[in-house]
This record gives structure tokens, sequence and C-alpha cells, in this order.
């Protein structure tokens, strides 16, 4: 049985890095009541108090997947095969309004190319920048706007350090290491700023963008910071050609603007104000999920 006294969220991709972080933050809050929403709610039984199947590529089901909540956290993933992330997010918008959602939170990236006028083009990110137009104007009662950062996870996924020409391990990037422009944290920790804005939307709930950040970085900072917690990583600087275009402006977008495109401060200090705590660094961070290997 729901309490009338719990707000009812409903969080997409209950089962991934993000949803996943914002179920966790808002179980803990003992104000909301959680409805998971995942593709496959059977595999998933013990993610919210309640989970619902949704499908982002069959919008015919999200209406009655959003029904009754207060709020939606809704966020895409441009990686997943044959994706489009604006369709798939204004299918859900009209969805939640429909079914008379008041406050939709939607996770959000810079617009590259608006920022770099033209100069950098990364789909990736400017394809969700896209959504915060749409979601403006569907006139919702309360909207927000969180912005992930760089995962410090990438580092040990992704973007783990490969074995280099020299028999090291690091990285070659086209970047230049000492240009400090990477906004960068936990991607677990985006869940306190979520439940936050959920709980004030009187501070967080009209449009305001609220960053994860629990560093700003250069490359040589990450490296400096992991070896000496007992590392030996190296970094080379490689040409723009050695990846794809979009890997390759992207690193070019940060060298010159910056993760976020710009300082961000207040945006940052009011993220962190609604979280309720300050994120973590990345040293403290990796000291604890980049052990160093034994011989």
């Amino acid at each position: 049985m729901i309490s009338k006294a719990k707000k009812v969220i409903a969080v997409i991709g209950a089962s991934g890095q993000q949803g996943g972080a914002v179920v966790r933050a808002l179980r803990a809050d003992d104000q909301f009541h959680v409805r998971a929403l995942s593709r496959n709610p059977s595999r998933h039984l013990d993610l919210g108090h309640e989970v619902h199947k949704a499908d982002l590529n069959q919008p015919g089901g999200l209406e009655a997947a959003f029904t009754g909540a207060h709020g939606v956290f809704l966020v895409t993933n441009f990686w997943e095969q044959g994706a489009d992330e604006v369709k798939q997010a204004t299918a859900a918008i009209r969805a939640a309004k429909r079914a008379g959602v008041r406050h939709l939170i939607w996770s959000t990236l810079p617009n590259v190319e608006e920022i770099s006028g033209g100069k950098y083009t990364v789909p990736h990110y400017t394809g969700k920048a896209k959504v915060d137009a749409i979601i403006r104007e569907a006139g919702f009662e309360h909207h927000t706007f969180v912005i992930p950062p760089m995962y410090y996870q990438n580092l040990t996924g992704p973007l783990a350090p490969q074995k280099q020409a020299d028999g090291s391990m690091g990285w070659a990037l086209p970047l230049d290491p000492g240009v400090r422009g990477i906004h960068m944290g936990d991607i677990n920790e985006i869940g306190p700023i979520v439940a936050g804005a959920f709980a004030d939307p009187g501070r967080a709930g009209n449009g305001e963008y609220l960053p994860l950040v629990g560093d700003f970085m250069s490359f040589d900072d990450i490296i400096r910071t992991l070896n000496s917690q007992g590392h030996a990583f190296s970094f080379t600087q490689v040409q723009d050609d050695a990846f794809p275009a979009e890997i390759a402006q992207t690193f070019r977008y940060f060298q010159e603007y910056t993760y976020l495109g710009s300082p961000s401060l207040d945006q940052i200090d009011l993220a962190n104000r609604i979280a309720g705590r300050e994120p973590s660094a990345f040293s403290s961070w990796a000291a604890t999920n980049f052990p160093v290997a034994t011989q």
C-alpha cells in the first residue's frame, strides 16, 4: 500500500547506473515511494517499492507506468543500439504530462555545438541538450535538469588504462594532459541530487541545472593522483585521427571549453546544497575503487 504522505517517484532505467543511484537515494529517504521502471521487471523485483515494465522504445506503455506518480526521473542511453534519444525522451515527456506527473527531472548534458559556436559536433551530448527545450515547453508544475559528470567509473571501464608501446600501463588520448577541463564525479552520487530536488521543488524545480561535480581535473592531475597512491601510469598525447571523430571532438571540446562549457560554480554549489553533501573527490574515490595491482 502506498502512503498518501509519500510522493510516488517513477524512475526510468532503474537497473542502470544513473537510475539505480536515484532509486537507492530515494529509498533511503522515507518521504518517497519508489516505482522502479525496467524493460525486464521480473529480473529486478527488489529494486523499488514496486516494479513496473516500461520501455522507451515502446512508448504506448509509458503513460500507465507514470499514472499516479508525483515525479519522474528520465534518462536515456545514447549508446544503446538504435536509440533515438530525442524521440524516446519526447514520448516519455508527453506520456508523463498526460499521466498528470507534476515534477520531471531529466538527465541532460551540455549543448556542445551551441557552446563551441559549431566548432565541435558531439551528438551524444547535444542530443540530450535538445530535449531541455521540449521539457520547458511541456508545462510541468516543476522540472529540473541534472547533469552527470564524466564518471570516475569510466577510468576502470571504457577508459581503463591500457598497455602502451613502451610497456607501461596508461592512456594515449587526443588531449593535452596539462589542461584542466574535465568535470568528474562518482555517478552513484547523482542520486542525492535527484532526491533533494524532488524533496525541495521550490529551490530546485523551476528549471535549475544541477551538475554533479566531485573534482575538476586535467589528465596530469588524474595520473598524479593515481601514482601518488602507488600506481605507475603514463600518458601520451596522440593525434585526433587515432580515435573516431566524435570521441576526438569530445576531448577537444573538454580542452577548449571544459566538460560543462563554463565554470558553473553557482550551479555546482546549488547541486551540492540540494544533495545535502559534498561529492567525493577523485582521490578518495580512487583510493577505494582503483586498487594497486599486486605482484
